[in-house]
């Protein structure tokens, strides 16, 4: 619907706007919370956003961002603050239901290495794996890349069996409502970050029946999200940029 098309929108621009070195995970959370609220909606419970580095995908660090955490969260996430040089993958999951997640009967056709050693028996199997690590490394991959997708279903199914891959099983929300989801990834640099992927979002495109009232988060969304330009200035160390940047995130506050 167009109403949470302008959420998910909203959500994820305004994240991008607060990844910034001297800001924190716990802003992005409860400027979310405010958006969502606005537009009677929420965001899928439990799902993160987190730093990530060269080759990795997921998240095996303390620097996590969790737009609705469970009560476990709660207690697991870390307050963090975002640092020069690093980078982040945002996802941000908006639905008109519960925000409550459960598993689709909808079957995956992306999945992963893991760190598992097993000898596949299977012809078919071994000539797929082969395949998967030498075209994606450990990479995600999905099973349209490969030319004979019924023959590349036949390799998938031993190494699932004995972990050599894991699926990323398709989520819902519980009560079955439509979920929206916007993912891009974010550098931080000393003067702002930069958004290296993931769509643009024009508000003009899309209309709802609720609107954003909180002053603080109608000014954070007028911000550009363009990183400020560089002069000709010596560059600075890298401990007075996040300095730097903490000055400025106070200064538009």
């Amino acid at each position: 619907s167009s109403g949470i098309n302008a959420e998910y929108g909203h959500c994820s621009e305004a994240a991008l706007r607060l990844i910034k070195a001297g800001n924190t995970n716990k802003q992005i959370t409860e400027t979310i919370q405010k958006i969502t609220e606005a537009y009677n909606s929420s965001p899928l419970e439990g799902m993160l956003s987190y730093e990530i580095k060269r080759y990795q995908t997921e998240g095996a660090t303390d620097k996590q961002i969790v737009l609705n955490p469970s009560e476990a969260q709660k207690k697991e996430i870390k307050n963090m603050e975002f640092a020069v040089h690093e980078v982040y993958a945002m996802d941000v999951f908006v639905t008109t239901g519960s925000g409550k997640m459960k598993e689709s009967n909808v079957s995956t056709t992306v999945h992963k290495r893991s760190d598992e050693m097993y000898s596949l028996k299977m012809k078919a199997s071994r000539a797929f794996f082969s395949d998967v690590c030498n075209r994606f490394t450990m990479m995600p991959f999905t099973l349209r890349a490969f030319e004979d997708e019924k023959k590349a279903k036949m390799g998938l199914k031993e190494c699932v069996t004995h972990e050599l891959l894991h699926p990323y099983p398709v989520q819902q929300d519980s009560d079955g409502k439509p979920v929206a989801q916007f993912k891009y990834t974010v550098l931080v640099v000393p003067n702002g970050n930069i958004r290296i992927n993931g769509g643009l979002f024009d508000p003009s495109l899309f209309k709802s029946e609720h609107k954003i009232e909180d002053k603080e988060v109608l000014a954070l969304l007028a911000q550009s999200a363009n990183r400020k330009a560089g002069g000709k200035k010596k560059k600075k160390k890298a401990k007075s940029a996040a300095e730097e940047a903490k000055s400025e995130a106070a200064a538009e506050n």
